[in-house]
């Protein structure tokens, strides 16, 4: 379980998170919605403790960030390292033996390419992969789908599922919500800093209706498509 209590985040005068109160236990996945600059990935980031907060994160582990996989949506690769040696300094940041990377290549990936030459797609799935083969326990995917072949998608959803079997903690940001729909234990509203509803999966309908209503409105009439 990881308990986050009273977790607020400034940066300079700009308060991004306020207050946040919010438990992931074992075995659920959870999604996270909102708006461009609502603090999802700021959330994020306190969790995987790449930014100090205010407030408390606990766990049940001795050192949370060790047991944390965190897609960020554009992950950053050095250079000159190729999608193999990305993949083997991962496995031993983790003290993870891998025998066979080629076999673990689900994604069809060119490993012996260098990772900056790979398509925004491909980064992505070369960056999950790494953290698949860490065994993490505890899973932040922000914005998995963004960028990917359906295909991949396809993919991407069952191993959330088998994660999610194998008593995984899963915590996902998505525009697509029909992904969030078909993956998500529950999912949480935030809004400005603030997580304003939790909603279950019988009403995820609702909520997506909700977002469209409040999304679109009238905007597109204002356009005078013609």
């Amino acid at each position: 379980m990881i308990a986050i209590k009273h977790l607020s985040k400034s940066y300079g005068p700009k308060k991004v998170l306020d207050d946040i109160n919010l438990t992931f236990e074992k075995g659920r996945v959870y999604g996270i919605v909102g708006e461009n600059g609502a603090g999802k990935t700021t959330l994020f980031k306190c969790i995987a403790g790449l930014e100090d907060y205010h407030g408390t994160i606990s766990s049940d582990y001795d050192n949370l960030k060790n047991h944390i996989g965190f897609l960020q949506t554009a992950p950053y690769f050095f250079s000159k390292i190729t999608g193999r040696e990305y993949l083997r300094l991962l496995a031993n940041a983790r003290k993870i033996k891998v025998e066979n990377y080629d076999e673990k290549n689900i994604f069809e990936l060119p490993l012996d390419q260098y990772a900056v030459t790979y398509s925004t797609g491909m980064k992505k799935k070369l960056a999950l992969t790494a953290l698949l083969i860490q065994s993490n326990d505890f899973f932040i995917l922000d914005e998995p789908f963004n960028g990917v072949d359906i295909q991949s998608n396809m993919l991407i959803t069952e191993i959330i599922h088998q994660l999610k079997a194998l008593n995984k903690t899963i915590v996902i940001a998505s525009h697509i919500f029909s992904t969030l729909n078909s993956t998500c234990d529950e999912i949480h509203l935030l809004k400005g800093g603030v997580f304003v509803k939790k909603v279950y999966q019988d009403a995820f309908a609702q909520l997506e209706q909700e977002l469209k209503d409040f999304t679109i409105g009238n905007k597109v009439e204002k356009l005078g498509l013609r």
